[in-house]
């Protein structure tokens, strides 16, 4: 329901062949990113998240290569050096992570936000700005989950491994905020083509 294993398998192939063709040190992060599937920018972010000790939002040069690196970027300094430029705007030596969040997801049309947070809106029922356990309980039905059916899970089993499809696979939380559920659908956007398809899709999954 969340992005299909063949989406994330036909992205990933995708950003392979590509990353081989491009030079720019931001657009090659972000397809390394992709490269592991439609919860590789947010898995990123998460990271980020956990150095961010002093709740700052913001990183410097060392915390930024550390995040790569426990996130097993394969990046050399150099073009950690970059990519940090690149975001460095003021000269500062610091770099707002959520910027640059929002930077490195794929460019994605009005229309396809509108309708993901439209999904968001649906899913979270207590209107607080994130999704959770509680909040699917009235909105997905975890009885027709096969794992449910026989026996396997417990409902809230089912409604934690769907939160799981958003969940950075390094710190999961059972939460997912707005930002996550953008970042992860950024992700699925990126392997499909047309608007009308991705809204298409969206609606149909969610049934809006």
């Amino acid at each position: 329901m969340a992005g299909t294993e063949r989406h994330d398998r036909e992205m990933a192939i995708q950003a392979k062949r590509n990353l081989s063709k491009t030079t720019d040190p931001v657009e090659r992060l972000r397809l390394k990113c992709l490269e592991r599937g439609s919860a590789g920018i947010k898995g990123l972010g998460r990271v980020f998240r956990i150095l961010d000790g002093d709740n700052s939002r913001t990183l410097d040069f060392n915390e930024f290569v550390k995040g790569l690196n426990d996130y097993a970027m394969m990046i050399d300094k150099e073009e950690a050096q970059e990519i940090f430029r690149a975001f460095d705007k003021d000269g500062s030596g610091t770099i707002d992570f959520d910027e640059f969040l929002v930077k490195l997801r794929p460019p994605m049309s009005n229309a396809r936000k509108e309708i993901i947070m439209q999904v968001f809106r649906k899913l979270d029922k207590t209107g607080d700005g994130v999704i959770t356990i509680e909040d699917l309980k009235g909105v997905y039905n975890a009885k027709h989950h096969p794992k449910y059916q026989n026996g396997e899970w417990t409902e809230d089993q089912v409604f934690r491994a769907f939160l799981d499809n958003f969940d950075s696979p390094y710190d999961k939380d059972g939460k997912i905020t707005t930002e996550e559920f953008m970042n992860y659908y950024a992700g699925v956007s990126a392997s499909i083509d047309t608007d009308v398809y991705f809204i298409v899709m969206m609606k149909n999954a969610w049934k809006l």
